[in-house]
């Protein structure tokens, strides 16, 4: 059994949030489907290209999975939900020339039996935590991401770059676009966040494992890591999805 959580807030300084998330079972397949947006273009449009994300990536991989697939499968099955998202978003900007450069970020996590089919498309995160730690499975496409990877700055660095904000592939500017799949073992006890980069910005990995491993009432964590979030100035509105295997 999946049990799931999920919380979003505007934050402390932004007017409006711009993030999104959906959480679905699927009757047929018995999987759960969750996904996590964090939407940008400002009065463009952020937060109608995170909504049309959650929509379009839910309802396609509803209508395309069944029963007993493959991981490889399930994966194939998210990229192609990811794709028909971005073509959701970019048709929605052609109708609205006051939408035209709005998009958005996309993770997602898609449980099958033995554990969980994950994709990101920018810099929304999916983490696995468990008794031996905190693991982030997704990758960033960012600017600051490259410079880590090439040693030019510390992940901690990367949390207050001036230009974190900077990423290098989402859902919507482009035609085609590509997104990250991972297939991630998933066992009893173990949880997976999926969340925007307003959490990752003000909470610390550590702080995040502890508050879902250790804290007194697991109902309210993600309550606690935003209230964590908020006295750290939450810059950007915050969204969490949590799913736990029972």
């Amino acid at each position: 059994m999946i049990k799931v959580w999920a919380l979003t807030d505007v934050g402390l300084v932004r007017h409006q949030n711009q993030d999104a998330y959906g959480v679905e079972n699927a009757a047929d397949s018995g999987q759960t489907i969750c996904v996590v947006c964090d939407g940008m273009g400002g009065p463009k449009g952020g937060d109608i290209a995170s909504k049309i994300a959650v929509d379009s990536f839910v309802s396609t991989v509803k209508a395309n999975l069944r029963p007993h697939m493959t991981p490889e499968q399930i994966r194939e099955v998210a990229s192609y939900a990811t794709s028909v998202a971005n073509t959701d978003i970019r048709r929605a900007a052609e109708e609205n020339p006051a939408l035209r450069g709005m998009g958005t970020t996309l993770v997602s996590a898609i449980s099958y039996g033995e554990g969980v089919v994950v994709s990101n498309v920018g810099d929304s995160r999916a983490y696995l935590i468990n008794r031996e730690g905190i693991q982030r499975i997704s990758k960033d496409h960012s600017l600051v991401e490259t410079l880590v990877d090439r040693g030019d700055i510390t992940e901690d660095e990367a949390r207050t770059h001036p230009q974190r904000n900077y990423i290098t592939r989402a859902l919507g500017p482009e035609s085609s676009t590509l997104c990250d799949g991972f297939i991630v073992p998933f066992a009893t006890g173990d949880f997976i966040l999926l969340c925007t980069d307003g959490l990752v910005s003000t909470v610390s990995d550590q702080e995040m494992q502890y508050e879902i491993l250790y804290g007194e009432d697991l109902d309210h964590c993600l309550e606690r890591l935003l209230d964590i979030s908020k006295r750290n100035g939450a810059a950007d509105n915050v969204t969490a999805v949590l799913m736990q295997k029972c």
